[in-house]
Formats: structure tokens, C-alpha cells, sequence
């Protein structure tokens, strides 16, 4: 499935307050490869800025004075994250924002336009009990480069948690763009064809050493899944 990575920046915490969007980022992943495809956007929220907001994400009144509108890009996104699984970290914070903005354009809400969403806090929780979970604390703890992180942005911050959505689902250890086009010539790479239908391979048993190491990576895999590892539930 297609997966967007979103975030957002505001002014502040309460959008039936009145506050607003003021930066927003989609990052696309397909077949959990980013594909180099991304939406951002800074907008103007028509109210000030208050100083504890711009201490967090870095975004002034004077900076955003001459950006849209919402409006002027709410077509972009919806089609951007069109029937893809939407991924956010504390995913409620950023809906209440989002189906306020749509609310005041007549549109529905945001769930409506995509697949499924997906917060990855609540992720993090089950995997990490007990302990912060923060998208600074993930990446500490699987090892993530968060050193560019100055400000919270939207943009780097979706891109950091697409590197760490992969980690805490052990796919892969980074992320990589698609070889399958070239987005500067819009060509598509012609991929050579294997028959392996010919192909006779041996298998291999594991002597004891392999076997008691395969057994603590699934012991760990258990852990860290809530006794969810799906190698076991096969052999069972």
C-alpha cells in the first residue's frame, strides 16, 4: 500500500480556539521505499503567531505574511494522500487541525480521503512501554540522525518519521528512493527478467550455534512485539 508521512506546525494547541495550520509536510513511501515525492506547504494563518509557538516550529508573523491560504492548496493534499494509509505521530492532534480546516471550507473530514490512518505514537507506545515515546525519543533510541532538528518543521519531521516507522516495523534499517524511474527524465529503468522457476537450491540446517542464536532473535522480536512474531504463530 501507498504511505504518506505527514505532519503539521500551528500556531498553537487548540483549533476549536481558533488556531491554525502554518506548515504542512506529506512524504510518500511505496512498497516501504520512499519515492521522492513530497508535499509542503507554509500557509498564512490570518491571526498572529504567539511567541510560544514560533520558540517551537520557528515560523514569525513576518515570514508567513505573504503565504496562501489553506484554501489555495487543500485540492494538492487531498489528492496527494487520495487512498493511501496516512501515517502521524499523535495522529489526533493533527486530524483535530486538519477537519477544522476542511470544516471551514465545507469539505469533509480528513479520514474521508484516505485509506486508513495510522498513528504511530500509539505504535510506539505498545512496542516502548513506559517510556518516552516522543519523536526525539524514538530516534534516539533506534538510532535515528535527528541532528538537523533545530525546530520542529514539518517537513523534516515527516521524513524523520518515515525512517522511524520502518525501524520500529524492523523492515528494512534505512530508507532508500525507488530505482524503478528517473524523476528527471520521467524514464522508466528497464529491470532485467530471472526465470527461477529452473533454479534447484539446497537447503541448509542450522547447526546448534545458528539455531540457539536464531531463537534470541526471536525471543527479542517477541519482546519488543507483545508475543506477536509471526514466524511463531507459522510454525505453531
Amino acid at each position: 500500500m501507498r504511505q504518506i508521512f505527514l505532519d503539521t506546525e500551528t500556531t498553537g494547541l487548540s483549533p476549536e480556539s481558533g488556531d491554525r495550520i502554518v506548515e504542512l509536510a506529506c512524504v510518500e513511501m511505496d512498497n516501504r521505499r520512499l519515492t521522492g515525492r513530497h508535499l509542503h506547504c507554509y500557509f498564512n494563518p490570518q491571526r498572529p503567531v504567539p511567541e510560544e509557538a514560533t520558540r517551537v516550529h520557528g515560523l514569525t508573523d513576518a515570514f508567513l505574511a505573504d503565504k496562501p491560504l489553506f484554501a489555495s492548496a487543500v485540492d494538492e493534499l487531498l489528492a496527494f494522500v487520495a487512498g493511501a494509509e496516512v501515517i502521524i505521530h499523535n495522529a489526533p492532534f493533527d486530524l483535530g487541525f486538519l477537519d477544522e480546516e476542511l470544516r471551514r471550507l465545507g469539505r469533509p473530514v480528513f479520514r474521508q480521503a484516505v485509506a486508513q490512518i495510522t498513528d504511530s505514537l500509539v505504535m510506539a507506545r505498545e512496542m516502548f512501554p513506559g517510556k518516552a515515546n516522543s519523536l526525539d525519543a524514538l530516534c534516539r533510541r533506534l538510532e535515528v540522525d535527528n541532528s538537523g532538528r533545530t525546530f520542529h518543521g514539518a517537513l523534516l519531521d515527516a521524513e524523520l518519521l518515515a525512517d522511524v516507522y520502518i525501524n520500529m516495523t524492523r523492515g528494512q534499517g534505512s530508507l532508500v528512493i525507488d530505482a524503478g524511474s528517473d524523476s528527471s527524465s520521467g524514464a522508466t529503468l528497464a529491470l532485467a527478467q530471472i526465470d527461477l522457476s529452473t533454479l534447484s537450491l539446497p537447503t541448509l540446517e542450522p547447526d546448534e550455534d545458528e539455531a540457539r542464536a536464531h531463537e534470541a532473535v526471536l525471543t527479542e522480536l517477541d519482546k519488543a512485539s507483545g508475543g506477536k512474531t509471526i514466524w511463531r504463530q507459522l510454525v505453531a
